[in-house]
């Protein structure tokens, strides 16, 4: 009877313990094991490894700060790394609801908000150990024999790297958390990255074109902060030297981003687009596992 009781007690908590970090860091576990199962890793690795060699050759031909070679390097990266963090990101969830692991999980202790942190977390672990292959690669190269990135310039590549990663892969969570299969997430993935990362511009000049001439500026500010592949390009562009390139419209947000306080903003917002996304992810994946 006493074992019983004692059972008992164990089992009444047990299910907060699971709610906990606990569930979370053992779905990030799980979450690392199988993304380094897959191909698509290693494909993206083999990708972007080949990618960042490219780009130390391309960075040899720059003098230093912003220049037309640095461009090249920022655009490579930024097409590449929202498209991996997006089909990487929403694979991992919109497969598990494919094939009924997630109906299978939501008949276990694990809360909602505990299954998509572990997600996130473990995959973007896989994710940055591809960055930091690639960019560890070259910089080593770089260090050893070509002297090409000086320490800032790495660090400030880095940084761009891991916060498009980061923002993107809260992104793909929520596009993971609304498809039903691996056909829409794919579909909804493209799209978005084909908004925000190519269309990007294209969409800016309509919707300003459309717009009185005092509206201009404040609108086009908030439309860079509902974009975090906008908001990374121009901060890593403001912080290599090149905001003057931006034109006078950006004149007097190059001036706040160039200071140490535009670095806490950038990264805050970052913060927030990540927190906000995560939080709407579990809820709509709370709402469908209410449904199951």
């Amino acid at each position: 009877m006493a074992r019983l009781s004692k059972a008992g007690v164990m089992n009444k908590h047990q299910p907060e313990d699971f709610l906990s970090l606990r569930a979370a860091s053992a779905m990030a576990s799980r979450e690392i094991k199988l993304g380094f199962r897959s191909a698509w890793a290693y494909s993206f690795m083999a990708l972007f490894v080949l990618l960042s060699l490219a780009l130390l050759l391309i960075q040899q031909q720059s003098s230093g700060g912003y220049t037309g070679t640095t461009g090249a390097v920022m655009n490579l990266l930024l097409y590449l790394l929202p498209l991996m963090a997006l089909l990487l990101g929403s694979f991992s969830i919109a497969a598990e609801r494919e094939e009924g692991g997630w109906q299978l999980l939501s008949t276990y202790p694990i809360s909602t908000c505990g299954y998509v942190t572990g997600k996130f977390a473990g995959t973007l672990a896989v994710l940055l150990i591809i960055v930091a292959a690639g960019f560890g690669l070259s910089g080593l190269v770089s260090f050893l024999v070509t002297q090409t990135y000086t320490f800032s310039t790495y660090i400030l590549f880095l940084t761009f790297s891991a916060c498009l990663i980061v923002s993107f892969l809260s992104l793909s969570l929520l596009i993971g958390a609304l498809s039903s299969n691996r056909w829409q997430a794919l579909t909804l993935s493209v799209a978005v990255w084909f908004l925000l990362v190519l269309g990007w511009p294209t969409l800016i000049i309509a919707v300003l074109g459309m717009l009185p001439y005092l509206w201009i500026k404040p609108v086009l500010m908030t439309l860079v902060f509902l974009n975090p592949a906008e908001l990374s390009r121009l901060f890593l562009v403001i912080k290599l030297g090149g905001g003057a390139v931006l034109g006078p419209e950006y004149y007097k947000w190059v001036g706040l981003m160039a200071q140490p306080e535009g670095t806490l903003i950038f990264l805050s917002v970052s913060t927030v687009w990540m927190m906000m996304l995560l939080g709407l992810s579990a809820w709509i994946m709370q709402r469908r596992r209410t449904h199951v």
